[in-house]
């Protein structure tokens, strides 16, 4: 039985630390990331959901917009301590359909849904990045960044609006801690590993939200995978 990546419904319309050092990276950006909600029709439905969602006592992760022959509202929640159950997102679902047919900020008939954000979860908010520190990601930036976009390796958390993470640095394969400015990010989440995978598990047992049992397999990214970077 595979692994669920998490609570959804729909409604037609940390390891140990290690000696490194910090490498320094410069670069203005003429734009901002926003992980939440990116294009503009994306960032006009966070205005409309997020007072939804707060008042039911639950945090928006990331919304968009998905066009194309099947129109799709995708939504990520979770309550603020985290975690989010199927029961939930219905709630959810009823409440933002609701609210989005008074407003009508889309023209076509569209399909919303309602979902957690995941074991290998986007990262979207600074929280984000604190709450997960130790644990592997991969980031994406909005233009190149001493020749790369892609960086990968375990997250150190947050220091003023930059996000630590861990890569190797070049031939030398020796780890080094860099910051990476919040707004620079296009794209950042969790790698599916092994020691998130307990650690999710752990959680929602303790929780008693799931029988770890009842999971007999589980792909992960197997450790001599290619890089990326």
């Amino acid at each position: 039985m595979h692994l669920n990546s998490g609570a959804w419904a729909s409604t037609p319309q940390p390891p140990p630390e290690k000696p490194t050092g910090r490498a320094p990276v410069f670069l203005c950006l003429d734009h901002m990331s926003d992980l939440v909600a990116k294009a503009t029709l994306d960032r006009r439905l966070a205005e409309i959901i997020t007072p939804v969602l707060e008042d039911m006592g639950f945090e928006l992760v990331r919304v968009r917009f998905m066009g194309g022959k099947t129109k799709t509202v995708q939504i990520m929640a979770e309550r603020p301590e985290g975690g989010i159950e199927v029961d939930d997102c219905a709630e959810i679902s009823t409440a933002v359909s609701a609210t989005l047919d008074v407003e009508d900020p889309i023209e076509d008939a569209y399909t919303l849904e309602v979902s957690s954000p995941g074991i290998d979860r986007p990262l979207t908010r600074l929280k984000d990045f604190e709450t997960w520190v130790g644990y592997e990601a991969k980031l994406e930036t909005n233009e190149l960044i001493d020749g790369r976009r892609r960086f990968k390796g375990p997250l150190h958390g947050v220091e003023d609006d930059e996000v630590l993470i861990e890569i190797d640095a070049g031939q030398s394969n020796e780890p080094v801690i860099i910051g990476l400015r919040f707004d620079w990010l296009a794209d950042a989440k969790l790698v599916l590993t092994d020691d998130l995978i307990r650690e999710m598990l752990r959680q929602r047992k303790a929780a008693g939200i799931i029988d770890e049992t009842q999971f007999d397999e589980i792909e992960t990214e197997h450790p001599n995978a290619s890089k990326e970077e």
